[in-house]
């Protein structure tokens, strides 16, 4: 049932009733009242509104401007209409009307009402006005006010009592409203529903609030992680946003909008046409196509590194041919043209022999073991096909200290870090017995032995001094040497893991022993001895071992206060000691020396052991970096070769051992730091090692 709005009409005792026809007047019986006692009239209070969802109308009763006593008769109607000419002339003189639109299903409601307004059929009169011009105009506004929803109220006086016993419209009154809500409230109109004054959110233009996430106030996208979501309470956005949110509350998680509890399996991804969204397919296409460029310009640039590589070999391959075959035709003229190779090494050309075709090592691969720098010795270890380089930890601020970086062979790439020490490491070595147990010394006073297949320290001594060489015995495995800062050697017993076993006092100075090597025993050689080589920066000692527990000292006849590093060849018996660049000697020299036994004298003197040099090589002018050498046997089986770093031409030089001519000069990035050559099915490498690089050389 529809709103009915009814122009109430405020009576005065000065206005004079006139008369007018009388009117046709169709009553409807209001339902028993109960009676009342008499209400004082109370000052007119702000209207309490009322929710009323029990019925949708809303009537504007008539008030009087006399008060009287509440009877329990029915509703008489007065002797003069509200509807009449002069009655309505004579207000609209003294208050103008004012419009207010009451809003469908609710009530006002005064402070001063004693019970609140009952939900039945109201009571109420209907009113025929007479049928003259006033009462059209009435008609048609009245019907205006019915289509529109709004309700014409006038300021009402202190609340008179009824002359009924309604309770529900004893206490009504509309209060006055200003003409500048009036005009806004016009201008509203009515809905299409039938909800008067209730009007949908207006989206702007650019879409608004409809088109972004209420999280991150940002568009929603078709596809991607910010793709449409919504939860179970309706509420859409941002699939990324809302899981965030969600698991950012745990088991409290609500609706950012509504605050329904909501958990991560209400979230549902929308799939909706009409629901606009960021159209962004070919942006993640894009992004997609970038990854893939980035990952084709990195391999790229892998590609170009190893192609610069071998290009610096070709070339210096290039100039050693074309320096080559500008002394044959120099020969040649001299020779009248019918020159040729002499078999003496003099007269061969200083860049290879006469059996050995040049640059018999080819660039195989390179990796790069610490983008930092810090590296400093290397290792083989043939029972887990892999290098190990020594390197600070990557991650310094978490994990401080020095390790190894283990280089597999197998794919010729960086696998694992394994941290050992707190110190630089400045010796690695393994044993004879394929074990997998690696002997470490470091500046931390400390000697170590790590298992690889493990990647954990097995077993720890405390020197007391920083160690800076160490070896294992090839005669009893279970010994172990250590080189320290005061010139001694510690030797332990990896049985006893309390201290050391046996301790060898330096000789002469207290120079740090910079390397320790050991020579095993052999049965029929030049060199039958078996026993620890010491080199210090001062000289060399040979501690023979007679027996496990008595070593016998030699001094070997080297140049006194220029020694680096002394490196042994096992089968031939020969050493290299490395001296650095000094006043007599403008370049640094690896000399290629061979261990003797001298007989024994003839006053009952026992035999003796030394050492003579057989080859000498010169490795550049400068030895800043105490760097090590190699000696080893020649991939062809035919004798040794020798292979030392030149800080100057930061490149590894490999000479025949034999002639002493230069084979091949292996280019480098950065000053050889140390050099390990290996076999690996059957085939033969060349590792160098620099601060940051690892680079392969194969035997062609």
């Amino acid at each position: 049932m529809e709103a009915m709005e009814v122009d109430p009409v405020q009576h005065s005792a000065a206005v004079v009733p006139v008369p007018a026809p009388a009117p046709a007047v169709v009553s409807v019986p209001a339902p028993a009242v109960v009676p009342a006692p008499a209400v004082v009239p109370a000052p007119v209070a702000a209207p309490l509104i009322i929710s009323d969802s029990g019925s949708s109308t809303e009537v504007d009763e008539d008030e009087d401007a006399g008060g009287g006593e509440r009877g329990a008769a029915p509703l008489a109607l007065l002797a003069t209409w509200a509807f009449s000419h002069n009655q309505r002339r004579a207000a609209a003189t003294q208050a103008p009307p004012t419009r207010r639109r009451v809003r469908q299903g609710f009530r006002v409601h005064y402070s001063s009402q004693t019970a609140a307004p009952s939900r039945g059929f109201p009571d109420f009169a209907l009113r025929a006005p007479a049928a003259d011009s006033e009462r059209r105009s009435s008609s048609a506004e009245a019907s205006e006010s019915d289509e529109d929803e709004r309700a014409a109220v006038r300021p009402a006086p202190p609340t008179p009592p009824r002359l009924d016993g309604s309770d529900e419209n004893a206490r009504a009154a509309a209060a006055p409203t200003p003409a500048a809500d009036q005009q806004s409230e016009e201008k509203e109109g009515g809905d299409d529903d039938g909800a008067p004054g209730v009007q949908p959110p207006a989206a702007s233009e650019d879409g608004g609030d409809a088109d972004t996430c209420s999280i991150c106030f940002e568009a929603w996208t078709a596809a991607g992680e910010h793709r449409l979501a919504a939860l179970r309470c309706g509420h859409l956005f941002g699939f990324t946003c809302i899981k965030r949110w969600l698991a950012a509350q745990r088991s409290a998680a609500k609706c950012p909008q509504c605050n329904k509890k909501a958990k991560r399996s209400d979230i549902v991804l929308l799939y909706a046409s009409k629901l606009r969204a960021v159209d962004n397919i070919q942006h993640e296409s894009l992004k997609r196509s970038l990854e893939e460029e980035q990952s084709l310009r990195r391999k790229a640039e892998l590609e170009s590194a190893q192609c610069k590589l071998k290009l610096q070999v070709i070339a210096s391959k290039y100039d050693q041919a074309q320096h080559e075959l500008q002394e044959m035709r120099a020969r040649t003229v001299q020779g009248g043209g019918g020159g040729s190779w002499t078999s003496s090494s003099s007269s061969q050309p200083p860049s290879f022999s006469s059996s050995q075709a040049p640059a018999p090592y080819s660039f195989h691969d390179a990796v790069l073991v610490s983008s930092n720098g810090g590296c400093r010795v290397l290792a083989h270890c043939p029972s887990l096909n892999c290098l190990l380089a020594s390197q600070p930890s990557p991650q310094a601020a978490l994990l401080p200290g020095w390790g190894v970086k283990k280089v597999s062979l197998s794919h010729i790439r960086s696998s694992q870090y394994v941290p050992i020490h707190g110190n630089q490491i400045r010796a690695l070595c393994f044993n004879r017995q394929s074990d997998g147990l690696l002997l470490s010394a470091s500046l931390d006073n400390t000697l170590k032995v790590t298992s690889l297949p493990s990647n954990a320290v097995v077993q720890t001594y405390n020197a007391g001094k920083p160690v800076w060489s160490c070896c294992w015995c090839s005669d009893e495995p279970t010994f172990v040497y250590a080189g320290l800062s005061n010139g001694s050697v510690l030797l332990y017993d990896i049985r006893d893991t309390s201290t050391h076993v046996q301790e060898f006092q330096p000789l002469r100075s207290r120079a740090p022993v910079a390397s320790l090597c050991y020579v095993p025993r052999a049965a029929s050689s030049s060199f039958p001895c078996g026993g620890l080589i010491a080199g210090t920066l001062e000289g060399a000692c040979f501690w023979e071992r007679l027996d496990d527990k008595t070593y016998k000292p030699h001094v070997l006849p080297l140049e006194a206060g220029s020694c680096t590093d002394i490196q042994v060849e096992t089968e031939s018996r020969h050493c290299l000691v490395t001296y650095r660049a000094g006043r007599l000697h403008p370049t640094t020299r690896c000399v290629l020396m061979a261990l003797t036994r001298t007989p024994a004298g003839d006053g009952g003197e026992p035999p003796g052991c030394s050492c003579s040099p057989v080859q000498t090589f010169s490795a550049g002018p400068c030895c800043k970096l105490l760097t090590k050498n190699a000696v080893f046997a020649s991939p062809r089986g035919d004798g040794a070769l020798v292979c030392a770093g030149d800080e100057a031409t930061q490149s590894a030089m490999v000479w025949e051992a034999s002639s002493g001519a230069l084979l091949q000069k292996l280019p480098a990035d950065l000053p050889v730091l140390d050099i390990s050559p290996f076999a690996v099915n059957g085939e033969h490498f060349l590792a160098t090692l620099t601060e940051k690089m690892l680079k392969l050389y194969k035997w062609k």
